[in-house]
């Protein structure tokens, strides 16, 4: 991988994705009561094997981009699912309000890796040119001193013929 910012906090990201992973394999009921929510226990785990696949994905790949998306993607969900603990019935709303804001602060951070790896994937496949040596003209300076004047007087020398 490449050593800028953008892919070290990608693999950052990566790291992040499989402890968050493990921690929805292992403890799904635990997160759900820290929540106010049902047991979606099989939903959760579920979320967890996403979270893992996402960050060996990160980790693994030459070329992490679409997998930093697919984790925007598993955040669009997981907005999704707290949504419906943010109701005034939930006496952990509290809790599920701060989970909520934690992803979408993730969320955000997830989209700018993605656009940030997308741009310098951009730039490594345009060469840059360097055009500094030309001057715009198909001839040098010297050659068109007075062109300009040259083609009026030829135009109104060959207007007098007519």
């Amino acid at each position: 991988m490449y050593n800028t910012m953008s892919y070290k906090i990608a693999r950052g990201l990566g790291w992040f994705s499989i402890g968050l992973g493990v921690a929805e394999l292992l403890a799904p009921g635990a997160i759900n009561r820290s929540l106010g929510m049902r047991e979606y226990n099989t939903m959760v785990r579920g979320f967890g094997l996403r979270e893992i696949g996402a960050g060996v994905g990160i980790l693994t790949a030459k070329h992490p981009t679409p997998w930093v998306w697919s984790r925007v993607a598993g955040d669009a969900l997981d907005l999704a699912s707290l949504l419906v603990s943010l109701g005034p019935n939930n006496p952990r709303r509290g809790s599920a309000t701060a989970a909520f804001l934690a992803v979408a602060g993730i969320t955000a951070i997830d989209i700018m890796t993605a656009r940030s790896l997308e741009q310098l994937a951009e730039n490594r496949r345009q060469p840059r040119r360097d055009y500094s040596d030309r001057s715009g003209f198909k001839r040098p300076p010297a050659q068109l001193r007075g062109a300009a004047a040259k083609k009026v007087a030829s135009v109104g020398t060959s207007a007098k013929r007519a």
